[in-house]
């Protein structure tokens, strides 16, 4: 573990005149947490193969059109990134040992990381699955410090979890997500909110938000490369290069970000899609791709305790052209089976497609907590018995593995039974 610290003490100095509550105003200043886990998906895969650590690891399917969904970072010191595509990623880390992913276990984790977030602060505002913004400012009186939260939080994760995050703390979400990232991995940085714009001030440019390779590049020509530049600038010089945005560059640059910590409890949406290795015409391809993520999404609203009411389908086209296509249902459901007639449906609807398919998505929208809801029951028996069925699948799935059972439509000639 790595800790770091920037500017003096968090709370200023101590005397008799100094109050407790002047003391607790001044902790309370540089409250904002960002607490990211280090290469999620990676990290959990390794506890079950402890043997793997220190190698380079990649979580992903080792098919040409597939994409890397985390990275070791033994792997990343290879240029390896997230999103890359695996073919690029299996050139230039050829020693990388690939893992399936196993998408529903990370969701598991992720719901546990976010009860221990729920039991430090009500203000938790998550990014992703692996990633929130908590305001601790209430948890104070009770936990310490804000860093003292921050090595609450970092034990916890690791004792419980058995996974490390990087945690950053400052007067603001957007110097406390810097601060994480700056610390990763498995480190602490707190940015005391008196020292807020001298830290920003040492960095590059492209630390602020909104500052990617091109808008670097552009801000480059103009002599501006670091964050201080950027403050140095008037706002009018900005806005003629970069428009609206100039203004918020600028903001930013002061250490100025107003937005709170917005507790958000429910996921939106839930859903998954594939690209195929080639385009394909065949009907009955696309077909099973959509069972198989039919299944892939209800399992995910079974282990959430959610149900759906919109199912939404998303198309892709060999010229890169995207269909989506959506149906808002009477009652909510989170079954496979009903996910994926409700999509063919949506695809049927659609005609005859003018080209062959590249990429093909299912996802469950409007959801609610299944406790909440009160599910009709179907006048067609088969519904239930699928709705059964699934269920028992879930509970082989829990003790064996994901990959244990699959509906034989799944099953291609000649394959062995494992999941996508």
């Amino acid at each position: 573990m790595r800790q770091e610290a920037f500017g003096g003490a968090q709370g200023g100095g101590s005397g008799p005149a100094r109050s407790a509550k002047d003391a607790l105003r001044d902790l309370r200043r540089t409250s904002i947490l960002h607490v990211d886990m280090d290469a999620f998906f990676v990290s959990v895969e390794l506890r079950t193969r402890p043997e793997l650590r220190g190698k380079p690891v990649i979580v992903g399917f080792p098919a040409e059109r597939s994409v890397v969904l985390s990275a070791s970072y033994e792997a990343r010191a290879t240029g390896v990134k997230s999103a890359m595509p695996m073919a690029v990623a299996m050139r230039m880390c050829p020693a990388a040992v690939i893992i399936h992913p196993r998408h529903k276990l990370y969701y598991e984790v992720s719901g546990q990381l976010m009860e221990i977030f729920a039991s430090v602060t009500d203000l938790v505002e998550p990014l992703s699955v692996d990633e929130a913004f908590l305001d601790v400012g209430g948890a104070i009186r009770r936990l310490g410090s804000p860093l003292d939260i921050g090595h609450l939080i970092r034990r916890r994760v690791q004792a419980e979890l058995g996974i490390t995050a990087s945690v950053g703390i400052a007067g603001t979400k957007f110097v406390a997500k810097i601060a994480s990232t700056r610390c990763k991995p498995d480190g602490i940085l707190q940015i005391d909110a008196a020292d807020t714009v001298p830290y920003l001030h040492s960095l590059p440019v492209n630390a602020l938000w909104g500052v990617g390779g091109k808008t670097a590049e552009v801000l480059a020509r103009l002599g501006i490369r670091t964050v201080a530049d950027v403050a140095a600038t008037p706002v009018a010089s900005l806005k003629k290069v970069l428009g609206a945005s100039g203004a918020h560059v600028h903001r930013l640059s002061m250490g100025i970000d107003p937005r709170p910590v917005t507790p958000t409890r429910l996921e939106k949406s839930i859903g998954a899609e594939e690209t195929f290795a080639t385009d394909t015409a065949d009907d009955a391809l696309v077909y099973r791709e959509l069972l198989r993520l039919s299944h892939r999404t209800a399992s995910r609203l079974r282990s959430s305790g959610m149900l759906t009411r919109t199912i939404a389908l998303k198309l892709r086209y060999s010229d890169f052209s995207t269909v989506t296509r959506s149906r808002t249902l009477h009652t909510p459901i989170d079954s496979a089976q009903l996910i994926y007639q409700v999509a063919v449906q949506l695809v049927e609807a659609l005609g005859p497609r003018p080209m062959s398919v590249r990429l093909v998505g299912v996802r469950a929208e409007q959801l609610e907590p299944a406790g909440q809801t009160s599910m009709q029951l179907s006048l067609d028996r088969r519904d239930d018995n699928w709705r059964a069925a699934e269920q028992a699948l879930d509970r082989v799935a829990e003790r064996f593995g994901s990959k244990t059972l699959l509906p034989a439509r799944l099953l291609e000639p000649g394959k062995p039974s494992e999941g996508k």
